[in-house]
């Protein structure tokens, strides 16, 4: 608060009194000061008003006590608040609000704030505007005290209009353009001359000076969007401005940072004093812009997709659909406009579509396969998708349905699905697919009662076809089978290939064993049948096995496995033949399991012996060489003698192995005979699996070379059927065994019906009579090899040899050696023969 002067007091509404005469230039002031305040307080339509920091009224001039029909002493010590309440009750929270934060500036900052136009209708007569100011009063720095002056701009007109409302007028548009959040822009010769602080945000600038001068083409890329220059464009647009009052167009900016954005242009051409000038309103329209271009993008995305779309209202009506959706169904957008989507489906897809409506209004979403439906055609797979569209309130106000066409995808899982369950060289059922109609067929016979078969078959002898033509008439083979197969039974049966050359059928609901064993001899005799493959002519055979359901297993895997057994047990029965299943095929399957099984064991466990057999020759009667023939110590069978095993041997490929221990033990035994002064050769049988092996001669020459055994007494047998299929591999791999220097001995000779010039190709030292012509009293085919070899200079050696009387016929006709029962009862009881024995 001001300090009081030391004076008489002043009247009331007085600031200061006048000083003496002999007063300082102080007081001189001080009386300059009372003389303007005198003449304030009576100038007409002048209000002057003092408040200290508090807000409480400490100065109110005459003037104020006129315009607010306040006294002076009404008003001086009361709070502004109050004196404002008291002058005018319905304007007193105007007042407040509006002089309030104004006087709280001025004495935060010290500073005068500009005048501000208001109007009242204080006095009833009319509104009246007024013309207020403040500005402080400091002491010692700080402001003490802040003046309020108020004048009253009533009086006056223009064009009709008082001066006061026209004042207050451009004050109202001032705010209007200071606040306004659009950018306002005054253009004078295309410069910038007023700039409103929304636009100062707008382009981005430290403030207003970077704007003022500049046209508004500077703030603008060279070119617009469109592909127009920028300041060209602008010429265009300010001249139509012109000549049409104003121009609203939208405009692509730059700010001062170099940022674009896309303002929305109201342009107009005002004139003052005879000069054009032009207001421009600018809004930010950037947000506008990218939604537009967000929805643009949609729709294109939703015109030029390839999945059908369909746009449907709250209530499923179709409203839009893309030419996509015209292209797959056939339907236009008139054909379906204001129709339910659900309307347009078949009544079975119907259904599905309700449920997917059900989904949609509990879940927003749903996403399955149906036939969809064309407007020509029949139905095609499609994938649907349906979405709710949701507005601000978070309610469905549309939907949308995404049609994908899934022919293509159907045919593509169907035939992955086909090759995934047939065979892909007959298109026959595979493994996997048998297993299911059989599942499905099994099923059905015990719902039914009735009886199913199961044939195995299993053409004979197709290695030898694939070995010697090649697999590709093996592959043609095979598939003139399946067909053939095909044509044997009904639409209700299955035929499968199983693998290899192994084929199955399955008969559905047959009426017993008789009418399965029919089928199975109407595909004998289909199978069999000649085969005419490009230049080759072939003949094939076929064992077939068959079981029965129930009496033969009631699951699968009894069923498969017996009629399994039961065409293994055709084939050992000569092939070309049915059999079907009963318990001793089975037991006997179960014991060549067990033999397989134990002889994979035997190598190991030296269960294996060697049975010497003497040859011996006939003019001399000396033992000139022992045969060494295979057995097995088996621990629970015994001694089992080779027809008992080798065939299993052969079957799961052992004979290899097997044959080289003969060989080694073999050569060890007659080493052993030399040291014990017995200078005997050793006979040695090689199977078919021995002589295809590039490594047999290697493996003669280490037996030789482990028993120190000179290759002259080693003899290396071979049967004459093995000679026929050996072709020339095999006689070269026998000239490679010949160079060695062993000997070559045809076995089991005249069993094969080779011919004479055959023999003379391979290099052979030896033929060994097969016993079967020794039977009975006619030895014709016996004497006949005996001359043959005669004329090819081989030694003839008759195995088998029982008899004396055998041997003297024998021996009438020129036989060299011989071996069997007879000889070995020649040295039985000897030193040799027991030598043997041991």
């Amino acid at each position: 608060m001001v300090d009081p002067i030391a004076r008489p007091a002043a009247s009331p509404g007085r600031l200061l009194a006048c000083a003496p005469a002999d007063a300082g230039l102080a007081a001189q002031a001080l009386d300059f000061l009372a003389i303007i305040a005198a003449a304030v307080e009576q100038a007409p339509g002048m209000a002057v008003r003092g408040i200290d920091r508090d807000g409480i009224v400490r100065y109110w001039s005459p003037g104020a006590a006129r315009l607010y029909g306040v006294r002076t002493e009404q008003a001086v010590g009361q709070p502004w608040t109050w004196v404002a309440h008291a002058a005018v009750p319905e304007l007193a929270g105007e007042l407040a609000d509006g002089f309030g934060p104004e006087l709280a500036l001025v004495l935060a900052g010290g500073k005068a704030r500009p005048a501000r136009l208001w109007q009242t209708g204080l006095d009833g007569a009319g509104p009246r505007c007024f013309c207020s100011t403040l500005f402080p009063l400091l002491h010692e720095g700080r402001v003490r005290h802040v003046v309020c002056i108020d004048v009253d701009i009533t009086a006056g007109s223009h064009d009709g209009m008082p001066a006061g409302a026209l004042l207050l007028m451009a004050d109202h548009f001032r705010q209007l353009y200071d606040k306004s959040s659009d950018a306002i822009v005054l253009l004078r010769d295309e410069h910038i001359a007023e700039a409103n602080p929304a636009a100062v945000a707008l382009f981005q600038c430290e403030d207003r000076q970077r704007l003022l001068g500049r046209r508004l083409s500077d703030f603008s890329p060279l070119r617009q969007p469109g592909g127009e220059v920028s300041a060209v464009l602008g010429a265009q647009m300010a001249a139509q401005a012109h000549a049409h009052g104003n121009r609203r167009y939208e405009w692509r900016y730059l700010t001062c940072l170099g940022e674009l954005f896309w303002g929305e242009v109201l342009l107009t051409s005002v004139t003052v004093d005879h000069s054009y000038l032009f207001y421009a309103v600018v809004r930010d329209i950037s947000a506008r812009k990218l939604a537009e271009r967000s929805l643009h993008l949609a729709a294109q995305v939703v015109e030029h997709a390839r999945e059908a779309i369909v746009v449907m209202d709250e209530q499923q009506q179709v409203v839009s659909i893309n030419p996509a959706y015209s292209e797959t169904s056939g339907y236009r957008l008139q054909d379906l406009l204001g129709r339910r989507f659900i309307d347009v489906a078949s009544a079975e897809q119907q259904a599905v579509l309700a449920q997917a409506w059900d989904a949609v209004r509990r879940d927003g979403h749903w996403q399955g396969e149906l036939l969809a439906p064309r407007k020509a055609g029949a139905p095609y797979p499609a994938w649907l998708s349906l979405t709710a569209i949701v507005d601000h309130a978070g309610q469905p106000s549309n939907y949308m349905a995404i049609l994908l066409d899934i022919s293509e995808r159907k045919k593509d899982e169907e035939q992955t699905r086909h090759l995934a369950e047939h065979d892909f060289l007959t298109d026959l059922p595979n493994r996997v697919l048998l297993r299911d109609r059989l599942s499905l067929a099994l099923a059905a016979a015990r719902r039914k009662l009735h009886m199913l078969a199961v044939l195995y078959l299993d053409l004979d002898h197709f290695k030898q076809i694939n070995d010697s033509m090649g697999h590709h008439v093996g592959d043609l083979l095979l598939k003139e089978v399946a067909r053939r197969l095909v044509r044997c039974v009904r639409g209700v049966d299955t035929v499968s290939r199983h693998g290899g050359d192994e084929f199955v059928i399955l008969l559905a609901e047959v009426g017993g064993a008789d009418q399965a064993a029919h089928v199975a001899a109407s595909v004998l005799q289909a199978v069999t049948q000649v085969y005419q493959l490009g230049q080759y002519e072939l003949h094939v055979s076929v064992s077939i096995g068959v079981s029965v359901f129930p009496g033969d297993g009631d699951d699968i895997d009894a069923l498969m496995h017996n009629a399994d057994v039961a065409m293994y047990h055709a084939k050992s029965r000569g092939r070309d033949n049915v059999q079907f299943f009963n318990a001793d095929m089975n037991a006997h399957i179960v014991e060549r399991a067990s033999l397989e099984h134990d002889l994979r064991a035997a190598l190991g466990k030296g269960e294996f012996v060697l049975d010497c057999q003497p040859v011996i020759a006939i003019a001399s009667g000396m033992v000139v060489a022992c045969e060494a023939l295979l057995r097995w110590r088996h621990p629970q069978l015994g001694l089992l003698l080779p027809e008992r095993f080798m065939g299993v041997a052969e079957e799961c490929g052992l004979m290899v192995p097997i044959g080289g221990w003969v060989l080694r033990q073999a050569c060890v035994q007659a080493r052993a005979w030399h040291d014990a002064g017995h200078l005997l050769a050793v006979s040695v049988n090689l199977s078919a699996a021995q002589c295809m092996q590039n490594q047999l001669p290697h493996d003669v020459e280490e037996a030789l070379h482990g028993a120190g055994l000179p290759p002259a007494y080693l003899e290396l047998e071979v049967t004459e059927s093995i000679l026929m299929k050996g072709g020339t591999r095999l006689m070269e791999m026998l000239a490679q065994l010949r160079a060695l220097g062993v000997s070559i001995s045809i076995d089991d000779f005249g069993t094969g019906y080779s011919r004479l010039g055959t023999l003379r190709q391979y290099p052979v030292d030896k033929l060994k009579i097969d016993p079967s012509f020794l039977q009975g009293d006619d030895l014709t085919v016996a004497a006949t090899i005996i001359a043959m070899a005669r004329q090819l200079h081989l030694t003839v050696i008759a195995e088998g040899v029982e008899t004396a009387q055998q041997l003297a016929c024998l021996r009438e006709q020129g036989c060299d050696q011989y071996q069997g029962r007879h000889a070995s009862a020649q040295v039985e009881g000897s030193a040799l023969g027991r030598l043997l024995v041991s």
